[in-house]
């Protein structure tokens, strides 16, 4: 009876694990080449890599990148600093917006990380400090100058990320508002202030120069066309105003309790307390000066919030797509900030009118503010400690270095593909091999813009299409296998995996494991499970400690993909085993080998993902039916029970884990049976 409990366990181990990857290599690539990124181009931030690679003379280039997102963090504290300041008069809550915000986890992580929201950062503090300055200035002249000013920061804040164009649109209604209602907005004011916002967009003919000039060996998109640079900037390749393209997400109910939760934990729970303390003040005085600034604030907080999680359609129960969709929740986290310190200011302004202006609020007031910034640094420090995170770049130094001369890898996730280019093109690392991206490949412009700067790489055709032949633009298509063919004078390797879609290279070739990534090997090569596992043993030096990286960081999924190709081999050898058509004597031989990898892998690491324990228990449940007389019945029904236990107890989400608890249970059995005729047996030769 386990036996068909175990029979329904052999499913389990062919499932596939599938995660993204991050954006962070393509952002460092696309500015040293001067690329395009990925949608909608980031023309703003890439420019300004670029500027700061060339003149700072120090650090590798991922280094200067880095250095410059943390800059432009520094830069928008300040802006919050001065914003409460302006508002309130209150440095103490200054202070306290500008710490809370800047020393919290997500912020201090992705201050100091090569990406777009420390900039992104920068520009909500602008906003709101050019707001506050509009809202003070005493002449009609002022407010012209500076709504001009404005204007020309709205249209350069998108060149960056478009999620701002929320808070673009509440400050310009705002801002007209006021103009119209004090007789300021003219005609010619209004058609001045649209100029001035599309001079802020400048920066967006980049895009089409970089295209048309055609010198970045990467790049996204073909910008050269008004429809190209439209989808590009609409992000249409990913789903306007969407993360994602057709993928189910959390509910906006859902995803707006943890944005709630969220925040609290970022900003401790005091930061929303003074938040709302600050809007019970406002609506208890409605004359206060400056109290507009307050709702409009909110209105942007809450707009924000409302519209992203309706839009946010990533399924947030999942660490990684969690660290995605959290990142965007800074914007809102810095006006939340802002409203902090003006509810601080707003405590100790009524605390004065009822002491008369006591020096022991003051104290009070400087010591709250001090006590949660340096909270705020005592909590996240240690994780956002950086200075000795290599995880990523060691990750794809050690895909590379394992490569043959000249081999082709075709690319297939955010991760491989990011890290790879960006040590293979930033840094010259293993110019004789070949990175040609598997999904650009289905892109009508990835081969026109991509193909000469693939060199020594045949295209048999415009695009990668499963089915191939001429689609009805005139595009010639072809598929993997013919691709393959093209290019047998080289080796190829599938990093990590291959388009589901196209299976044609089944035909003529088989997927044998190389760590983390595949060969592609000719069919008619001869497998040699002994000669491979010495091969690919020791084909990574990785030494990271599996489990030790948050599991929504992009450093947790280099790491697990670096574990399990310890055990790759071992997988493929056993289900070569359990699939192939073979004679017994080789099914034999194949089990043997796979038990012994396993058994070598699992007793070098005590520390091991969890689907080790069914794979290796499984294993050892095979080598017990071949019945060896080299291998202990015994210690192999000890070894399937034990790792059968430890593995259920690990992997209480299982679909199976009652179906596997069962076999455990009765292979239990027939070992307490064993064991007891082992026992009978030595008695009797005594």
């Amino acid at each position: 009876m386990y036996r068909k409990a175990v029979e329904k366990l052999e499913r389990i181990q062919r499932q596939a694990t599938k995660m993204i990857k991050g954006m962070e290599g393509e952002l460092i690539t696309a500015a040293y080449e001067l690329g395009v990124a990925h949608p909608p181009g980031y023309p703003l931030f890439t420019l300004l890599a670029k500027l700061v690679i060339g003149l700072f003379p120090f650090g590798s280039i991922a280094y200067r990148v880095n250095l410059l997102c943390g800059l432009l963090g520094a830069a928008a504290a300040s802006l919050l600093y001065y914003t409460v300041f302006r508002l309130s008069g209150s440095y103490a809550g200054g202070i306290l917006a500008a710490g809370v915000f800047s020393f919290s986890r997500l912020t201090w992580q992705w201050s100091i990380t090569a990406e777009v929201f420390s900039l992104n950062n920068l520009f909500v503090g602008l906003l709101m400090a050019l707001t506050v300055h509009f809202e003070e200035a005493a002449t009609a002249k002022e407010r012209s100058k500076i709504s001009k000013v404005g204007a020309f920061c709205c249209g350069l804040s998108l060149c960056n990320q478009h999620t701002i164009v929320l808070y673009v649109l509440c400050i310009v209604l705002w801002v007209l508002l006021q103009l119209f209602k004090g007789k300021e907005l003219s005609f010619g004011h209004l058609l001045k202030l649209g100029l001035c916002f599309l001079a802020g967009l400048l920066p967006y003919l980049y895009l089409p120069a970089s295209s048309y000039l055609h010198r970045a060996r990467w790049t996204w998109g073909d910008q050269t066309t008004f429809q190209g640079f439209l989808t590009h900037f609409l992000r249409e390749e990913y789903g306007t105003f969407s993360l994602a393209k057709s993928e189910a997400g959390s509910s906006m109910r859902e995803m707006l309790l943890s944005q709630v939760t969220h925040m609290k934990t970022e900003l401790s729970f005091t930061v929303p307390a003074l938040a709302i303390v600050a809007w019970l003040r406002t609506a208890m005085q409605a004359k206060q000066e400056k109290s507009s600034m307050i709702w409009l604030f909110t209105g942007m907080l809450c707009i924000y919030s409302l519209f992203f999680a309706w839009r946010a359609n990533l399924d947030i129960t999942k660490p990684l797509f969690m660290g995605v969709v959290e990142r965007f929740w800074m914007q809102s986290n810095a006006v939340a900030a802002v409203l902090a310190g003006l509810g601080l200011a707003s405590l100790v302004s009524v605390g004065n009118t009822v002491l008369e202006n006591s020096r022991v609020l003051q104290c009070v007031e400087w010591l709250s503010a001090a006590a949660l910034v340096t909270s705020q640094i005592y909590a996240n420090y240690s994780i956002c400690d950086q200075s000795r995170n290599y995880v990523v770049d060691k990750f794809a130094r050690n895909l590379l270095s394992s490569m043959p001369p000249d081999a082709i890898i075709l690319l297939r996730g955010d991760l491989p593909g990011n890290s790879l280019r960006y040590l293979h093109y930033c840094e010259g690392m293993r110019p004789d091999v070949t990175l040609v991206d598997q999904e650009m490949m289905t892109y009508e412009w990835y081969l026109p813009k991509m193909a000469k700067h693939l060199p020594g790489i045949s295209f048999p055709g415009r695009r990668w299409n499963p089915v191939e032949g001429i689609l009805p633009d005139g595009t010639l298509t072809f598929n993997l296998h013919h691709f393959l063919k093209v290019n047998k004078h080289k080796e190829a390797f599938a990093c990590i995996g291959l388009n589901e879609g196209d299976s044609t290279w089944r035909k003529s070739y088989s997927l044998w494991p190389w760590g983390s990534c595949d060969k592609l090997v000719s069919s008619v090569t001869v497998f040699n499970p002994g000669e491979w596992i010495h091969l690919t043993r020791s084909i990574y030096n990785w030494t990271e400690d599996y489990g030790r990286f948050d599991p929504s960081s992009w450093e947790a999924v280099a790491n697990e993909e670096m574990w399990q190709a310890r055990m790759k081999t071992a997988f493929f050898i056993f289900d070569l085993a359990e699939t192939a058509s073979v004679s017994a004597d080789i099914k034999s031989q194949l089990y043997t080998f796979a038990y012994n990898s396993y058994k070598e892998i699992i007793n070098s690491h005590k520390n091991h993902p969890v689907n080790w324990h069914k794979n290796y228990a499984i294993a050892c449940e095979r080598m017990l039916r071949l019945h060896k007389v080299d291998v202990d019945p015994e210690v192999l029904l000890s070894e399937t029970v034990k790792h059968f236990l430890l593995y259920t107890e690990k992997a209480e989400d299982d679909p199976q884990r009652a179906d596997i608890l069962q076999a455990a249970k009765h292979l239990k059995k027939e070992l307490q049976g064993l064991r007891k005729m082992n026992k009978d047996r030595k008695r009797l030769a005594v």
